[in-house]
């Protein structure tokens, strides 16, 4: 069964059509890039797949269910772009919640924190307010949440944003641990460089279009290679290893 599948879904909002006819799916245990420039329509995607809001048109399929059907997004781990932390609440309690919303209690709970926590690297900041983090410890805790209780599949906006060196590489760490558990992998960036080094395939959006989708090596756009195609599309702004305008 695949672990998400999008069947020609068009998205309106007012008389813009924000996505028009987008399909792609996502194997389980495989990374899946959803590529594209500002306003190209990848966080509309993922609003669609999370049952946030529904389609125009086509279908939306997680893990053969129905998105807007909460069994369906069980074991779904999701890191928004722009993560907002409750200021007053210190880290531990923040993981606890999510352990909580992710069905586990009593010490599988404590475990998983701590496990998490260990794992991306917060487990000496366990007692600090959120409010007192530095964004790249916010992304952290980010993605701490997001890896709570094992999750069949990942959905991540813009994962690298605010990670210095290390913490890309360790992100990078992080989803391949996932992906060798079996668990399927949907990276939504900005940034050609993160994709080649987190995805095995990729789709191409741009202006809510699929413009070209394949595996990483072998994907070739109006004859150009990935690199060349997708510098062309955003105007120079993305080069691999450069710095984009974040956006939807």
């Amino acid at each position: 069964m695949l672990a998400l599948e999008l069947a020609a879904v068009t998205k309106f909002f007012g008389q813009r059509a924000a996505l028009s006819r987008v399909s792609l799916s996502l194997p389980p245990g495989t990374a899946l890039g959803l590529l594209g420039p500002n306003g190209a329509g990848k966080t509309t995607a993922l609003r669609l797949i999370l049952g946030h809001t529904a389609p125009n048109e086509g279908s939306i399929r997680l893990h053969g269910g129905n998105p807007f059907r909460a069994e369906s997004r069980r074991g779904v781990g999701y890191l928004p772009e722009r993560l907002v932390l409750p200021a007053h609440r210190t880290v531990v309690s923040f993981l606890r919640m999510h352990a909580g919303l992710a069905g586990l209690r009593g010490g599988a709970l404590e475990e998983a924190v701590q496990a998490v926590a260990e794992q991306t690297g917060m487990a000496g900041r366990l007692g600090d307010l959120m409010g007192s983090l530095s964004k790249g410890l916010t992304q952290r805790v980010g993605f701490a949440q997001a890896l709570m209780g094992s999750p069949r599949l990942l959905l991540l906006d813009e994962p690298t944003s605010g990670l210095d060196p290390i913490g890309m590489r360790e992100a990078r760490d992080w989803i391949a641990q996932a992906k060798a558990t079996g668990c399927s992998v949907l990276v939504s960036s900005h940034l050609l460089s993160e994709i080649e080094r987190i995805c095995d395939s990729v789709v191409i959006l741009h202006e809510g279009s699929v413009v070209a989708s394949g595996p990483i090596d072998k994907i070739v756009l109006a004859g150009e290679e990935l690199e060349d195609a997708f510098v062309r599309l955003v105007g120079g702004a993305s080069a691999p290893g450069g710095e984009g305008a974040h956006g939807p």
